[in-house]
């Protein structure tokens, strides 16, 4: 009967969303107009009940002559695996922001993304890629914080400002995004974990008109993306 079926999906649904339910407290921190999470309801929530849903219709449709088992299973299944990424992320962020509170790094959550903005007044002098001394205390934290959380990949994005030639401000762009992934392999990093991009004087976040401008746009920019394929268990319930 097809109503069983579907009482059973909705009901598996609604469980999922309701075992996940929490309050991210860093919801609306850091989010800007492109946050994903602002609504106050965390990732776990959100990943495990998008997950339950699609494994439960994916369920359904593979054991037809169950379609209700095949749901329950389905949705336990694929829910479960989405709902863990999206609770490691929640737990990483905590931490990201708890070690990088008064260093002048921001930390921003958009989406399944965590982004680091690092500023130039922090990271590297002027048409310079040595890290600078007032860099290192940050970098050491992020170290620390990528060896625990050690499931995600990282990319490292070098910006500058518009002085100079656009290929020197690439080729400097490059260089910075090395500096800092050459450092943080150095404090024990995984090196597979890491890649570098150079973007120069490109998606800059505030005017080239002036000084305070330009330091914002001379920037360092970490992103935290979940691993193709990685299987993210829901921790046990304590």
């Amino acid at each position: 009967m097809r109503t069983p079926c579907r009482l059973i999906l909705v009901t598996t649904v609604v469980a999922v969303l309701a075992g996940c339910a929490g309050q991210n407290p860093y919801a609306n921190q850091g989010q800007g107009s492109q946050g994903q999470t602002g609504q106050g309801v965390n990732n776990t929530t959100k990943y495990g009940g998008l997950g339950a849903l699609a494994g439960a219709v994916a369920g359904a449709a593979i054991d037809h002559n169950n379609r209700g088992k095949g749901a329950l299973i389905g949705a336990a299944v694929v829910g479960a695996a989405s709902a863990g990424y999206g609770y490691y992320a929640d737990r990483q962020e905590k931490a990201l922001r708890e070690s990088m509170a008064n260093t002048g790094v921001e930390v921003q959550r958009q989406g399944d993304q965590i982004k680091l903005i690092m500023p130039g007044n922090i990271t590297f002098a002027t048409d310079s890629s040595a890290i600078a001394p007032s860099f290192y205390s940050p970098l050491n934290n992020l170290a620390g914080s990528f060896k625990q959380f050690n499931e995600n990949n990282i990319e490292i994005v070098g910006y500058t400002d518009s002085t100079g030639s656009r290929q020197h401000n690439m080729d400097l762009s490059l260089q910075r995004a090395q500096a800092v992934s050459t450092y943080l392999s150095s404090q024990g990093v995984d090196p597979a974990r890491l890649s570098v991009r150079g973007a120069g004087p490109d998606q800059p976040i505030a005017s080239n008109a002036d000084a305070n401008g330009r330091a914002q746009n001379r920037r360092v920019e970490v992103n935290l993306k979940p691993i193709p394929g990685q299987q993210y268990q829901q921790p046990a319930q304590q």
